[in-house]
């Protein structure tokens, strides 16, 4: 096998496989004093390497990492096959039939005759592909795919041997009717002039070129081949800032670029104008801070079409950065999973309820739909829990008295919404919160005897509602409550009293027992009954005693 058979004319710069792992050419040449052709290799696995591009103090290529390189005999590098023999090997079919075929005296071989004509039919079959690891490094004989497998629309070709740009388009622009293509776990390097290349990804849709080592700035520099692109998606790359594209990627609805190094979220306004985008991945990068400016009517003119936004696993640990997306005009998805201000020592119920208050046009949340009745009872709470600290910094019943500080407003962004929605918090709300445990549910109720003087209060803790049930009683009796708490007692039966009236400072309420077993009575704290008679007083106190009265949700 001659030195033209195992290398291609251009081999530097290839890449190529050998013993499994993967490298790229840069050097082809002797090395003293050894005889015979060397292959200098960096290979992606610097502990594959020996050494930095150097043999006994002499440097015949760079390197990237001090043991990155090697040199190795061509005959052991790979330098893989074209797209269609990669095709044919992935989806079983074969060149290697023939027969014969007697035309008078000649007899004629026929290599494949009724075989081609199959094997194309299920070439032209073809519209999604993949051709994953099948060491694919260039197309082939010029209109060959063309003619083979004219109605690809999406293909696959990760993790192969392509190492320019200018391979890619050989491939691509044979293929009329591709819209995604996924280049990913590919080394690539950049075109010297993209724009030439423009004509053979003009159709192209979708692109993927997720762990390539890309950067940002290489992006911007063959954005103009893609003048269609819809998603680009460059996970797992080099990625650590960002810079506002020109006159490129105006059409991109979905970014990805997770799994980077992006460390501040300010970063992200070299992106915020891009017309179109409606999906932006951050997962799983360093983001801790982000900041935007309101432009007019509490929002701001930053991502003005965005509505799903994931950053999972970054550094966020403050409310402030779920403040600031308040003010981005169309989010309704987000996904904020695995970030510090989730690991805190909130119940992750509560969380969820606080970031739900906290963005008002939210409708799903880490994937799961915000119902209507989610949303209102999240704002409610959220009202009440910093009712104390909206009062404290100045706020007020009275709206002509309201004036919390700046301070509370930069915390509480939506508070002050919230209060013209459902009104100011009353008073009862403004109660010091207790730890959640029956005995701090239990409500004391006072049963008085106005006829008996001599006769002790009964008091008795109970939970907050309950019912009362199993009395037999055939005649009528008045419960009095004192007026400033005729609001804790109350009925929920259609059976309502006939008599209610007010009566020296007391709601008198007639409660005819025969349908008080169907009622349901509510109290507040500290509410006392007052009850006529002693028979309805000794059977309450045995009805206590045997809780025949009970609360209900």
């Amino acid at each position: 096998m001659t030195m033209t058979e195992v290398l291609p004319s251009d081999p530097i710069g290839r890449r190529i496989i050998c013993d499994g792992e993967y490298a790229t050419v840069h050097y082809v040449g002797m090395v003293p004093p050894t005889p015979g052709i060397w292959l200098g290799v960096e290979w992606d696995n610097p502990s594959r390497g020996k050494h930095d591009g150097s043999h006994e103090g002499t440097r015949y290529f760079p390197c990237s990492h001090p043991t990155g390189g090697s040199f190795i005999r061509p005959k052991k590098a790979n330098f893989g096959v074209n797209f269609l023999t990669a095709v044919k090997k992935r989806y079983g079919l074969s060149d290697d039939w023939n027969e014969t075929l007697v035309i008078g005296k000649k007899t004629v071989e026929l290599v494949g005759f009724e075989s081609v004509q199959e094997e194309q039919s299920q070439l032209d079959m073809l519209f999604d592909i993949s051709v994953r690891e099948c060491t694919v490094s260039h197309a082939g004989q010029k209109g060959e795919i063309h003619s083979s497998c004219p109605n690809i629309s999406t293909l696959n070709v990760s993790k192969n041997l392509l190492s320019s740009w200018d391979y890619v388009a050989d491939i691509v622009s044979q293929l009329e009717k591709l819209k995604t293509l996924d280049l990913s776990e590919n080394k690539i390097s950049l075109p010297s002039n993209p724009s030439s290349l423009a004509t053979s990804f003009e159709k192209l849709t979708v692109l993927s070129l997720n762990r390539t080592g890309v950067t940002w700035n290489e992006v911007l520099h063959c954005a103009v081949m893609w003048p269609a692109l819809e998603e680009l998606h460059l996970a797992s790359n080099n990625i650590t800032s960002l810079e506002r594209p020109v006159n490129c990627l105006q059409s991109l609805t979905l970014l990805d670029i997770a799994n980077n190094h992006i460390i501040d979220g300010n970063q992200l306004h070299a992106i915020a104008d891009l017309p179109r985008l409606k999906q932006l991945i951050l997962s799983c990068n360093r983001i801790s801070i982000l900041n935007f400016t309101v432009q007019h009517g509490g929002c701001t003119n930053s991502f003005a079409s965005l509505n799903s936004l994931s950053v999972d696993g970054n550094n966020i640990s403050q409310w402030s950065f779920i403040n600031e997306l308040n003010k981005l005009r169309n989010l309704q998805s987000f996904n904020c999973q695995n970030n510090p201000f989730m690991d805190s020592d909130k119940n992750p119920e509560t969380i969820r309820q606080l970031i739900i208050a906290k963005i008002a046009r939210l409708k799903v949340l880490n994937k799961t739909e915000i119902l209507p009745q989610e949303r209102k009872g999240a704002e409610l709470d959220y009202r009440k829990m910093f009712g104390n600290e909206w009062l404290k910094s100045g706020g007020n019943q009275n709206a002509d008295l309201n004036k919390p500080s700046l301070e509370f407003l930069l915390e509480h962004p939506r508070y002050s919404e919230l209060i013209e929605k459902y009104g100011a918090p009353d008073d009862a709300e403004f109660r010091q919160q207790q730890p959640f445990a029956l005995k701090n549910q239990l409500l004391t109720l006072t049963i008085l005897c106005p006829n008996k003087p001599d006769q002790k209060p009964i008091k008795k803790k109970l939970p907050g509602q309950y019912k009362m049930c199993s009395l037999s009683l055939h005649t009528y009796y008045i419960l009095i409550m004192s007026y400033y708490q005729r609001s804790s007692l109350s009925t929920a039966s259609d059976l309502s009293p006939e008599k209610c009236f007010e009566k020296d400072g007391c709601m008198i309420m007639e409660v005819d027992c025969i349908w008080m077993h169907q009622c349901l009575y509510c109290i507040g704290p500290g509410a006392a009954v007052a009850v006529r008679s002693q028979f309805f007083l000794h059977t309450c106190k045995e009805h206590l005693s045997h809780q025949s009265f009970y609360y209900r949700y």
